[in-house]
Protein backbone atom coordinates (compact mmCIF):
# COMPACT_ATOMS: atom_id res chain seq x y z
CA UNK A 1 0.00 0.00 0.00
CA UNK A 2 1.14 3.43 -0.76
CA UNK A 3 1.83 5.58 2.59
CA UNK A 4 -0.03 8.80 0.98
CA UNK A 5 -2.73 9.55 3.18
CA UNK A 6 -3.76 6.10 4.96
CA UNK A 7 -6.21 6.85 8.13
CA UNK A 8 -5.46 3.14 10.55
CA UNK A 9 -8.48 1.42 12.10
CA UNK A 10 -8.71 -0.71 15.17
CA UNK A 11 -10.47 -4.04 14.72
CA UNK A 12 -11.86 -4.32 18.02
CA UNK A 13 -14.33 -0.94 17.54
CA UNK A 14 -16.14 -2.31 14.80
CA UNK A 15 -18.40 -5.46 13.43
CA UNK A 16 -16.54 -6.74 10.21
CA UNK A 17 -17.72 -9.21 7.58
CA UNK A 18 -14.54 -11.40 5.54
CA UNK A 19 -14.68 -12.35 1.83
CA UNK A 20 -12.21 -15.11 0.53
CA UNK A 21 -10.86 -13.74 -2.80
CA UNK A 22 -8.05 -16.50 -3.50
CA UNK A 23 -7.05 -19.93 -2.18
CA UNK A 24 -3.66 -21.37 -3.49
CA UNK A 25 -2.58 -24.97 -3.21
CA UNK A 26 1.25 -24.47 -2.72
CA UNK A 27 3.64 -27.59 -3.11
CA UNK A 28 7.08 -27.80 -1.65
CA UNK A 29 9.10 -31.04 -2.99
CA UNK A 30 11.02 -32.62 -0.40
CA UNK A 31 12.82 -36.01 -0.03
CA UNK A 32 9.93 -38.40 0.13
CA UNK A 33 7.42 -36.91 -2.39
CA UNK A 34 5.28 -33.31 -2.21
CA UNK A 35 4.27 -31.30 0.75
CA UNK A 36 1.36 -29.46 0.26
CA UNK A 37 0.60 -26.18 1.72
CA UNK A 38 -2.78 -23.75 1.26
CA UNK A 39 -2.18 -19.69 1.06
CA UNK A 40 -5.53 -17.74 1.04
CA UNK A 41 -6.22 -13.67 -0.05
CA UNK A 42 -8.48 -12.64 3.04
CA UNK A 43 -10.68 -9.28 2.72
CA UNK A 44 -12.31 -7.71 5.71
CA UNK A 45 -14.27 -4.53 5.81
CA UNK A 46 -17.64 -2.99 7.76
CA UNK A 47 -19.39 -1.95 4.51
CA UNK A 48 -19.02 1.44 5.65
CA UNK A 49 -15.52 2.86 4.41
CA UNK A 50 -13.48 0.45 6.48
CA UNK A 51 -11.55 -2.56 4.81
CA UNK A 52 -8.24 -4.41 4.93
CA UNK A 53 -6.82 -7.34 3.69
CA UNK A 54 -4.64 -10.06 4.82
CA UNK A 55 -2.22 -13.18 3.80
CA UNK A 56 -2.52 -15.85 5.62
CA UNK A 57 -0.52 -19.28 5.15
CA UNK A 58 -1.10 -22.95 6.51
CA UNK A 59 -1.08 -26.93 5.89
CA UNK A 60 -4.94 -26.67 6.12
CA UNK A 61 -7.09 -24.19 4.28
CA UNK A 62 -8.95 -23.45 7.27
CA UNK A 63 -5.99 -22.75 9.00
CA UNK A 64 -5.15 -19.92 5.80
CA UNK A 65 -7.88 -18.27 5.89
CA UNK A 66 -8.06 -17.88 9.80
CA UNK A 67 -4.64 -16.63 9.48
CA UNK A 68 -5.88 -14.53 6.53
CA UNK A 69 -8.58 -12.82 8.46
CA UNK A 70 -5.89 -11.56 11.34
CA UNK A 71 -4.07 -10.72 9.30
CA UNK A 72 -6.65 -8.25 7.34
CA UNK A 73 -8.19 -6.89 10.45
CA UNK A 74 -4.32 -5.55 11.51
CA UNK A 75 -4.45 -3.65 8.18
CA UNK A 76 -7.39 -1.81 8.18
CA UNK A 77 -7.35 1.34 6.17
CA UNK A 78 -10.42 3.73 5.82
CA UNK A 79 -11.34 4.86 2.16
CA UNK A 80 -13.29 7.61 0.70
CA UNK A 81 -17.33 6.85 0.06
CA UNK A 82 -19.10 9.17 -1.53
CA UNK A 83 -23.13 8.09 -2.04
CA UNK A 84 -22.29 4.57 -2.56
CA UNK A 85 -19.47 5.17 -4.97
CA UNK A 86 -16.29 6.60 -4.97
CA UNK A 87 -15.26 10.28 -5.12
CA UNK A 88 -13.48 10.49 -8.41
CA UNK A 89 -11.85 8.07 -11.29
CA UNK A 90 -7.93 6.73 -10.48
CA UNK A 91 -5.70 4.13 -11.27
CA UNK A 92 -3.82 1.77 -8.93
CA UNK A 93 -0.79 0.02 -9.54
CA UNK A 94 1.29 -2.62 -7.71
CA UNK A 95 3.87 -4.98 -9.23
CA UNK A 96 1.66 -6.65 -12.46
CA UNK A 97 -1.46 -5.20 -11.80
CA UNK A 98 -3.07 -2.35 -12.98
CA UNK A 99 -6.64 -0.98 -11.98
CA UNK A 100 -8.88 1.97 -13.09
CA UNK A 101 -11.99 2.64 -11.00
CA UNK A 102 -14.61 4.87 -12.14
CA UNK A 103 -17.76 6.40 -9.82
CA UNK A 104 -20.69 5.55 -11.21
CA UNK A 105 -24.46 6.21 -11.01
CA UNK A 106 -26.95 5.27 -9.06
CA UNK A 107 -28.35 1.90 -9.62
CA UNK A 108 -25.19 0.80 -11.53
CA UNK A 109 -24.19 -1.80 -8.88
CA UNK A 110 -20.27 -3.05 -8.72
CA UNK A 111 -19.01 -3.83 -12.17
CA UNK A 112 -15.77 -5.13 -11.62
CA UNK A 113 -14.01 -8.43 -11.67
CA UNK A 114 -13.75 -11.17 -8.59
CA UNK A 115 -10.69 -9.97 -6.33
CA UNK A 116 -11.86 -6.27 -6.86
CA UNK A 117 -15.40 -6.94 -6.41
CA UNK A 118 -14.23 -8.09 -2.85
CA UNK A 119 -12.47 -5.27 -1.67
CA UNK A 120 -15.78 -3.07 -3.12
CA UNK A 121 -18.07 -5.13 -1.41
CA UNK A 122 -16.32 -5.03 2.02
CA UNK A 123 -15.68 -1.53 2.09
CA UNK A 124 -19.01 -0.23 1.18
CA UNK A 125 -19.28 0.97 -2.18
CA UNK A 126 -22.49 -0.08 -4.16
CA UNK A 127 -22.17 1.45 -7.47
CA UNK A 128 -18.56 1.75 -8.89
CA UNK A 129 -17.03 0.69 -12.44
CA UNK A 130 -13.58 -0.80 -12.29
CA UNK A 131 -11.23 -2.49 -14.82
CA UNK A 132 -8.34 -4.88 -14.13
CA UNK A 133 -5.76 -4.61 -17.10
CA UNK A 134 -2.58 -5.25 -15.90
CA UNK A 135 -2.03 -9.09 -14.23
CA UNK A 136 -5.01 -11.44 -13.41
CA UNK A 137 -3.01 -12.62 -9.71
CA UNK A 138 -5.31 -11.37 -7.20
CA UNK A 139 -2.56 -10.63 -5.01
CA UNK A 140 -1.38 -7.76 -6.91
CA UNK A 141 -5.30 -6.96 -8.34
CA UNK A 142 -6.30 -6.69 -4.59
CA UNK A 143 -2.93 -4.22 -3.42
CA UNK A 144 -3.43 -2.05 -6.73
CA UNK A 145 -6.86 -1.53 -6.05
CA UNK A 146 -6.14 -0.70 -2.57
CA UNK A 147 -3.19 1.44 -3.79
CA UNK A 148 -6.05 3.38 -6.15
CA UNK A 149 -9.04 3.93 -3.38
CA UNK A 150 -6.33 5.14 -1.01
CA UNK A 151 -4.94 7.26 -3.77
CA UNK A 152 -8.57 9.19 -3.60
CA UNK A 153 -9.56 12.08 -1.78
CA UNK A 154 -12.97 13.35 -1.08
CA UNK A 155 -13.97 16.82 -0.70
CA UNK A 156 -14.14 17.76 2.94
CA UNK A 157 -10.29 16.36 2.86
CA UNK A 158 -9.19 18.42 0.12
CA UNK A 159 -10.92 21.25 2.14
CA UNK A 160 -9.18 20.24 5.19
CA UNK A 161 -6.11 20.47 3.87
CA UNK A 162 -6.49 23.01 1.99
CA UNK A 163 -7.43 25.36 4.84
CA UNK A 164 -10.70 26.27 2.44
CA UNK A 165 -14.38 26.20 2.52
CA UNK A 166 -16.11 23.45 0.56
CA UNK A 167 -18.23 26.00 -1.33
CA UNK A 168 -14.23 27.48 -2.86
CA UNK A 169 -13.47 23.79 -3.59
CA UNK A 170 -16.29 23.50 -6.33
CA UNK A 171 -16.57 27.05 -7.39
CA UNK A 172 -12.82 27.88 -7.40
Amino acid sequence: MSQKNIKSVKASEIDLKEKVVAIKRVAKVVKGGRRFSFSAIVVVGDGNGVVGYGLGKANEVTDAITKGIDDAKKNLVKVPLLKGTVPHAAEGKFGGGFVLVRPAAEGTGVIAGGAMRAVFESAGYHNVLAKSKGSSNPHNVVKATFDALLSMRDAHTVAEQRGISMSKVFNG
